[in-house]
């Protein structure tokens, strides 16, 4: 496993990062489709010997039981120092005013309760889940840097937002002196590609890391278009995603499947390694529920797809509407 550079910082990541959004417990919060924690630590396990070091995880997720399950498998599989942990914070955790957002208030308290679920006495990357429009961005950022002061995270990131905001939010960070973001988690594939158009180029531009969340779709690049799983029937977010362009994105799932066969390659390979070979992504984050998941993500690092190629998957292509930003 190559690792990279985390933008312009020191940090050493893998090429990929294992996203825990699938381990937690069923019946906390709103993803049915998780699993339970004797069933997820192979899965950790296994993105470690594969040489995976960098895992991502959110205080919201099942309610923070998979910060919990996390934190307990890395104890006993890998040293602290060896591993890249990074969680998020803005989702509601508790009913009430100040259950949730970027307010002073709830970033000092929740970066304390994700520690405690993590059993770790810092995290690595500590990033804003999204906007929040009833804070002022100098309270976040300012709380945000506090956070990097008091030794409780190392990096800050940022996910899924307007160019302009990322941008707005890196000035305030600049003229006070605060800790900057040096990464953005924003959602990009095959099927949503809106974020090359302003996004990707600015974090390029200012060094950024990029590590982008479902970079497989939820799984619709790597199937049939009509074909269905226990996730997608259950995952109202998801559902949100893909509405606007339907019919050029069932083309789009099918230019996969085309040079997936050509290749002699499971789907999934062929769709990583697009975003992979996007200039300026860092480390795609990957769900793994089944073992063929990591086993594809690692092949697909290998497989170089060629400028034809890559012009016959992106050919169907038609602009969305602006989705994952809430």
């Amino acid at each position: 496993m190559d690792t990279i550079r985390f933008g312009r910082t020191g940090l050493q990541v893998s090429r990929l990062c294992l996203g825990c959004m699938s381990y937690g417990a069923p019946d906390q919060g709103n993803h049915a489709w998780t699993l339970p924690e004797a069933a997820s630590r192979p899965f950790l396990k296994k993105a470690l010997d594969l040489g995976i070091n960098f895992f991502d995880t959110a205080n919201v997720y099942s309610a923070g039981t998979s910060e919990e399950i996390v934190g307990r498998a890395l104890a006993d599989y890998a040293p602290r120092d060896e591993v890249v942990v990074a969680t998020k914070v803005n989702g509601r955790m508790r009913p009430g005013p100040n259950g949730a957002g970027l307010s002073r208030k709830a970033i000092l308290a929740e970066i304390d309760q994700s520690l405690k679920r993590l059993s770790m006495d810092h995290v690595d990357l500590y990033q804003i889940h999204r906007w929040d429009y009833a804070t002022p961005i100098e309270e976040t950022m300012e709380a945000l840097h506090d956070v990097v002061k008091a030794g409780k995270a190392r990096y800050i990131g940022a996910s899924s937002m307007y160019a302009w905001q990322f941008a707005k939010a890196q000035a305030v960070a600049e003229r006070h002196g605060w800790t900057p973001f040096v990464s953005m988690q924003n959602y990009l594939n095959l099927l949503y590609r809106e974020e090359q158009r302003e996004m990707l180029p600015l974090c390029r531009d200012q060094g950024v890391a990029v590590i982008p969340w479902s970079p497989m779709a939820r799984g619709r690049l790597t199937r049939d278009w009509d074909s269905a799983s226990a996730r997608a029937e259950t995952d109202d977010f998801g559902r949100t995603l893909y509405a606007s362009t339907a019919e050029a994105d069932r083309k789009v799932v099918e230019a996969v499947a085309g040079v997936a066969a050509a290749r002699g390659v499971p789907r999934a390979q062929v769709a990583l390694a697009w975003v992979l070979q996007q200039p300026g992504v860092t480390a795609p984050i990957v769900g793994a529920t089944k073992v063929e998941h990591l086993d594809d993500a690692v092949a697909a690092l290998a497989l170089k797809l060629t400028p034809e190629e890559i012009a016959a998957l992106e050919a169907p292509y038609l602009p969305h509407a602006v989705v994952g930003f809430s």
